[in-house]
């Protein structure tokens, strides 16, 4: 089946992947605003390659975690998780103004990510500081995750994601890292699967399993190696499968 539409997101501002060679090949920019990385001056520098690219800028809050890289959960309660989301989105908020540049769209980052998107009430709390700060952006969360639905029954827009170069599970869940199949490398590979996550909604298991995955997005992690070689090889592949490829747009 061709066609379809698709958008392309990457992690970006982190310090961890080469922000100059995958900018121009993505379409919407997760920018690191001082949980995990990040600081004032990395913000500033990525919000203006964006905006040179005409990529897409959104906030990429997470656990205040600079030592690990926001990969481990903390004990943080879900009123102390809306407050550092809401201030990490109003620091690139502000940076965004200065520019000139809308901000479109919120991912949460790493063990944040994958606490909320099973946990109810950090979910609740990342929508709800997001809502707080700007409630045009959009929320992006795991695809099938009841994250999704609770971002909309509070009234946010809600962008479903998928992974083209991370390794799944039958149960339709991402192989932790460190495991075998956790991560896809090959740029053919990556390809295919980016492919048919936008044209077929669906995905091939680690054991050959199809799993349905319907995703508004497709998340390319910049510090995967040969990221920027992955990027172009989705990009290339797409393009000859007829799927648009279009950023995230912020509601209003």
């Amino acid at each position: 089946m061709a066609g379809g539409t698709i958008d392309l997101n990457c992690d970006m501002g982190e310090g961890a992947g080469d922000d100059e060679r995958l900018m121009p090949l993505v379409t919407s920019a997760n920018v690191a605003c001082g949980g995990h990385a990040g600081d004032q001056a990395s913000m500033r520098a990525t919000v203006r390659l964006a905006r040179r690219h005409g990529v897409a800028v959104g906030a990429h809050p997470s656990y205040p975690d600079r030592a690990g890289f926001g990969r481990e959960r903390l004990p943080r309660s879900p009123a102390e998780v809306r407050a550092d989301v809401a201030a990490q989105v109003r620091a690139l908020l502000a940076i965004c103004r200065e520019e000139g540049v809308p901000l479109a769209h919120v991912k949460p980052h790493g063990a944040l990510y994958n606490a909320a998107a099973g946990d109810a009430g950090l979910a609740r709390a990342v929508a709800e500081a997001v809502r707080e700060v700007d409630p045009g952006l959009v929320v992006v969360c795991l695809a099938g995750s009841p994250m999704a639905g609770l971002v909309r029954g509070l009234g946010l827009a809600c962008a479903e994601e998928a992974f083209a170069d991370r390794g799944y599970t039958a149960r339709g869940t991402l192989i932790p890292r460190g495991q075998p199949g956790a991560l896809v490398e090959d740029p053919a590979a990556v390809a295919e699967r980016a492919s048919r996550l936008a044209r077929e909604r669906s995905v091939v298991a680690a054991d050959g399993t199809v799993v349905p995955v319907a995703a508004d997005t497709l998340c390319l992690h910049g510090d995967t190696p040969g990221a920027p070689e992955l990027a172009r090889a989705v990009r290339e592949r797409l393009r000859a499968d007829g799927v648009s490829v279009r950023p995230l747009a912020r509601r209003g």
